[in-house]
């Protein structure tokens, strides 16, 4: 695990170590949750245009999405693992460039930034894989944005995102499965109450 650990580390200090003022700023705000509030507010003005009344079935299960990944990413990793953020690390924590003096929590492993974004990318990528191409195409573009942001700003190594991207991948597309159960169940019922 050594080398892995070492090309963890020297990723991290390369990303990071690019750094401007202006990049600081924008790392910052794109971190942030509320910055993206006009991109979700389209994103859920296209759901209803889409799903109608099933709207809500969406925005449920997209609420669902977000806990099950944070809990997951928290619960059943940061909390076993114990992996020690960049701005935590003995060693590395005095080369990592802080902005606003920024450290994040203790543990790291896995990112939930990254666990929270893949999973919502991969629940509506797959509900609208036939339909506006635009909406994966932002949804791929926001989520990297994110991720190089929380390695940008040196509180996650490459192998926290990694593995965050992987385990939300997999929470979303679990979750899709169930989603199109639910609308299909309850279209049929629906249907046979006609």
């Amino acid at each position: 695990m050594s080398p892995i650990i070492h090309l963890d580390q020297e990723l991290l200090l390369f990303i990071n170590g690019h750094h401007s003022p202006f990049f600081d700023k924008f790392m910052v705000l794109v971190s942030a949750r509320f910055y993206w509030s006009p991109f979700y507010a389209i994103l859920i003005y296209f759901i209803f245009k889409e799903k109608k009344w099933y709207g809500f079935l969406t925005l449920l299960f997209i609420a669902l999405t977000i806990t099950a990944s944070d809990q997951i990413s928290v619960h059943l990793f940061k909390n076993v693992f114990h992996r020690l953020r960049p701005t935590h690390q003995p060693g590395i924590e005095n080369l990592v460039h802080l902005v606003n003096n920024y450290r994040g929590g203790l543990y790291g492993f896995i990112s939930s930034h990254a666990t929270n974004v893949f999973s919502i990318l991969a629940l509506l990528t797959h509900i609208f894989r036939h339909k506006y191409k635009w909406i994966h195409w932002s949804l791929w573009i926001w989520a990297l944005i994110i991720i190089y942001s929380r390695m940008y700003l040196g509180v996650h190594y490459p192998g926290d995102i990694l593995g965050g991207v992987i385990v939300g991948y997999l929470i979303g597309t679990g979750l899709f499965y169930l989603y199109r159960f639910t609308e299909n169940w309850l279209q049929n019922r629906k249907m046979s109450s006609v």
